[in-house]
């Protein structure tokens, strides 16, 4: 299962860029500044044009690829501005629940999954989901109505995304897929401009990101876009009856997520803010034997 080992290792990325995420959001720019910047940046992608084979595919799957880059822009809004307001530890893990279950009930209709309903799947499915679950509760259990319903909306969009980009990349191949998806991401980013708090804050004489934050963004950036790539990668392997599993796997970006939080915590405590306690100890190592031998019945 080459594209397991490929989802496995964009999560690895995806945790990275979460870190820079939080740490860029917690001052300026705003979260629809921030999905106008990453969304403008995709465009970059153009540059692989000469190294691959690329031709125009039909208007129908342009139309849906540009569509889909609206749904991945979509996505990008909710999510930060769900980590602007709440903490990374309770808005990704909380999107990691909602995920898989979306992304198999949309994939269900659409994709149309013969053969997912067997017990080896299921109950790697059901573990995977489990284990994020336990992974992001938090000690006081303090989960508002208002971060649970970004966290579903964000879910809901990148569902869909991952679900379109399935149909996508059935039809025609991954870079030709992927450009199309980024070229239709760029062009959603530009309707940003629309909106006058975008406008002021990208066209203001006053920098929006310090020398130090504009490093971490980059890097963040770096971390976030490969991330991006090896997931549709994987996605574009996966048969489509285990397109939910992307979802569902991503479980283990929380256990990365939940690593990288302890090493940062005991350098610099401020920069997450993060609770760990033995207790807390406790329930992610129990989250991460679910994800494990979940991880284990789908390999197997």
């Amino acid at each position: 299962m080459l594209w397991l080992l490929i989802a496995i290792l964009s999560y690895f990325f995806f945790s990275l860029a979460s870190l820079g995420d939080r740490y860029l959001l917690i001052g300026p720019p705003k979260p629809k500044v921030y999905a106008f910047y990453v969304g403008v940046l995709g465009i970059i992608v153009v540059l692989v044009l000469p190294f691959v084979q690329f031709s125009l595919p039909s208007f129908s799957t342009a139309a849906l690829s540009f569509f889909t880059g609206l749904v991945f822009v979509l996505s990008l809004i909710s999510l930060y501005y769900g980590l602007e307001k709440f903490e990374v530890s309770r808005i990704v893990p909380a999107l990691g629940g909602f995920l898989p279950i979306f992304t198999f009930i949309l994939g269900f209709f659409i994709l149309n999954q013969q053969g997912f309903f067997s017990l080896p799947k299921l109950l790697s499915f059901c573990l995977l989901i489990l284990g994020s679950i336990i992974i992001s509760l938090e000690k006081s259990f303090n989960f508002s109505f208002k971060a649970l319903a970004i966290a579903g909306l964000s879910a809901f969009f990148l569902s869909l995304y991952f679900v379109l980009s399935k149909l996508i990349y059935s039809d025609i191949s991954f870079w030709q897929g992927f450009i199309l998806i980024r070229i239709g991401a760029f062009l959603a980013t530009l309707f940003l401009l629309f909106f006058a708090d975008v406008r002021k804050e990208i066209f203001q004489k006053k920098k929006s990101f310090s020398k130090k934050t504009g490093f971490v963004f980059i890097l963040t950036q770096s971390a976030g876009g490969l991330a991006v790539v090896l997931q549709n990668w994987a996605i574009a392997l996966v048969s489509s009856i285990y397109i939910s599993f992307i979802s569902a796997v991503q479980g283990i970006q929380y256990v990365f997520l939940f690593i990288l939080t302890i090493l940062i915590s005991l350098k610099s405590s401020e920069i997450l803010k993060e609770r760990i306690s033995k207790k807390v100890v406790l329930q992610k190592i129990i989250a991460i034997v679910l994800i494990s031998i979940g991880l284990v019945f789908l390999a197997f």
